[in-house]
């Protein structure tokens, strides 16, 4: 009995130390802010992080169980800040959105706030077998419709994972393109069309 209420003891002590992990530290956010000055479009408010970005700055607290249950309420936070497109069409352009995704320019300091942003999406995945030049911390997303259909459910799975990855990983590497405005919605209407459009090289 004294064994199981030792151990049910570490747990809670356990428990509140990883609380106590997700307070603000006051030092750490002073050293951020002195550390970074704003320059062009790129401000100060950059470093200020929202729940979920406090919520993935401290993997201890985001891998323990309070931390699981804490991952699903932002989840589904960030599911609700998800918009359909207002005109009802989740495709465009497949030749703009293969642009989009060559594309890192825009919001950086040496941009101007009239430089279109790309999606940098050959950063982290191979989309089109014919580059050679891709990253792979996200999945290969050659094929992408052509492997998974083009359900409607597959279609609005991608324009909410476009939108903002963390409304299904709350710890997502992938940006939150439309909740931080890093691409219109036309933008992601032709990112949608290199993925999903039968014709898209990405489908052959």
């Amino acid at each position: 009995m004294k064994f199981f209420l030792s151990i049910l003891l570490a747990l809670l002590w356990s428990s509140t130390t990883v609380y106590a992990q997700q307070k603000q530290d006051s030092q750490f956010n002073r050293m951020m802010k002195d550390s970074f000055r704003s320059q062009g479009i790129a401000g100060l408010d950059r470093i200020v992080q929202d729940a979920t970005q406090r919520f993935c700055s401290d993997p201890k607290f985001a891998s323990s169980p309070a931390g699981l249950k804490k991952a699903e309420e932002l989840q589904k936070l960030n599911m609700a800040t998800i918009a359909p497109p207002s005109d009802g069409q989740y495709l465009g352009d497949w030749k703009n959105g293969e642009a989009i995704a060559q594309s890192g320019r825009g919001d950086t300091w040496s941009d101007s706030a009239s430089t279109p942003n790309g999606g940098g999406c050959y950063n982290c995945h191979q989309i089109n077998q014919k580059e050679i030049a891709y990253g792979n911390i996200g999945p290969s997303l050659w094929n992408y419709g052509k492997n998974r259909g083009y359900s409607q459910e597959v279609v609005s799975y991608t324009w909410n994972r476009i939108s903002n990855s963390k409304a299904y990983n709350a710890c997502s590497n992938m940006p939150r393109f439309a909740h931080f405005k890093i691409l219109d919605q036309k933008q992601i209407q032709d990112l949608m069309a290199l993925l999903l459009d039968p014709a898209s090289p990405v489908n052959q």
